[in-house]
């Protein structure tokens, strides 16, 4: 990881994953007039599908959730550089990659300070051809190996020490290969002990359940033992 620090932003990037410009890469209208995007996405902002010299990306601009987020929208409290969102996400995602975890790369993030606060933004991989378990699970089930697929990689990243505070199915890959990535970072750190691992189980059981109501997954009670099979 290469640190660039000007008087009110501090970038961090890999410089084998990106050739373009770093202090370019985070605006969108950079990947726009060289006609690089490739899709988007609708959460809390835009997420922008680029595609840069080395890989397929997407850039995210962190915004804040819920009702505080509708008067502050991308500001946060500034107490370092190394206690950005930012950063730390891209520090989680290359520790888990060490791990043996199967996350995006990251490629570049950034902080800009402004006064007491600041804002950020992330450039990670964009996973080829993958889809999460909801667009998934809508069309068919999935079988028992693929459920202890992917509980081995939850229990990876468990073993990591890294608690995953919004772990959903949204949140949960798979790709053409049908290898399981897990995905949004954002706001999630490592942790001793193993007592809050339930917590990160039973959230992830409320989104199967949640789904099966609102969007008629193909899910049952037997598939949930599947997963946790490898997982424990």
């Amino acid at each position: 990881m290469k640190t660039v620090k000007h008087a009110n932003q501090c970038i961090w990037f890999n410089e084998s994953l990106l050739n373009e410009p770093v202090e370019r890469c985070f605006d969108p209208e950079f990947w726009q007039q060289n006609q690089r995007v490739i899709g988007s996405a609708q959460g809390r902002g835009t997420t922008w599908f680029v595609q840069t010299d080395r890989l397929p990306a997407a850039l995210r601009h962190y915004r804040r959730g819920g009702l505080f987020g509708k008067l502050v929208k991308d500001q946060y409290w500034f107490q370092s550089w190394e206690k950005t969102r930012s950063f730390q996400e891209y520090q989680l995602l290359e520790h888990l990659a060490a791990q043996g975890v199967n996350v995006p790369k990251p490629i570049a993030a950034r902080a800009v300070r402004s006064g007491l606060v600041y804002r950020a933004d992330i450039l990670s991989e964009k996973i080829a051809n993958a889809r999460d378990l909801v667009d998934i699970l809508q069309q068919a089930p999935l079988s028992p190996e693929v459920y202890q697929a992917i509980g081995a990689q939850i229990r990876r990243m468990h073993q990591a020490q890294v608690n995953h505070t919004d772990l959903n199915i949204h949140n949960i890959l798979l790709d053409d290969q049908q290898r399981v990535w897990i995905i949004d970072f954002d706001k999630c750190y490592q942790q001793s002990g193993d007592g809050w691992k339930a917590s990160n189980w039973a959230r992830l059981k409320r989104s199967f359940l949640k789904e099966q109501t609102k969007r008629g997954i193909h899910w049952q009670e037997s598939d949930w033992q599947a997963l946790i099979a490898d997982a424990c």
